[in-house]
């Protein structure tokens, strides 16, 4: 039992002297878009259309911390971050809190690569240039995930991640046409972020 503990200690001791901790802001641009635009007209027996969202760029900041033992670490962030999608006149955007939580691996020098769950609560979506307002998402609080690479060099890094999510997400609205309108606010982007270890 004695040796038990001992060996313990000794792997603790190892674990603690090589445990890096840093923190830190962030910031950047995002590129992408929700998903479909969906229309259901009441009026011409429940006839559809579908439109995909083009995409836009946006933007994201916040602050991370990144806890590393033996070259894997911790990335959990705290992000606040602006999605904007473009379905044909109407300009769609979400302001969303964004909370990865990312196990990487330093693999060569600088380089380092970096996937995990991604949770998100959406604070407001809003419709640009459009006669109706849409509603709250189904659900505000969402889990998708992220995967990607970064560069470290001194205490600035450099990263290049993909977000997605594993469900719909819908928010309807009803125009004065009575039709009905479905949005799709899963994100579907790419994240280009430099942040700095303070």
């Amino acid at each position: 039992m004695k040796k038990l503990v001992l060996i313990a200690l000794l792997f603790s001791g190892v674990a603690l002297t090589a445990q890096e901790t840093k923190f830190g802001i962030k910031g950047g641009f995002n590129y992408g878009a929700t998903g479909d635009y969906e229309t259901l007209s009441q009026i011409a027996g429940d006839a559809s259309s579908i439109i995909d969202g083009e995409e836009k760029s946006g933007f994201h900041a916040g602050l991370f911390g990144q806890f590393e033992i033996l070259g894997i670490f911790i990335r959990p962030e705290l992000m606040y971050t602006q999605l904007n999608t473009e379905y044909k006149t109407i300009d769609y955007k979400v302001s969303k809190i964004d909370a990865p939580i990312l196990v990487g691996v330093n693999i060569l020098g600088p380089l380092n690569v970096k996937a995990g769950p991604a949770f998100q609560y959406i604070m407001k979506n809003e419709l640009e240039n459009a006669s109706f307002d849409i509603g709250d998402p189904e659900n505000k609080i969402t889990l998708g995930y992220q995967l990607g690479a970064g560069i470290d060099i001194g205490k600035i890094g450099f990263d290049v991640r993909y977000e997605g999510a594993f469900k719909e997400n819908n928010s309807f609205a009803e125009t004065a046409s009575d039709a009905n309108v479905r949005i799709d606010n899963r994100p579907s982007q790419w994240i280009l972020s430099l942040s700095l270890a303070l």
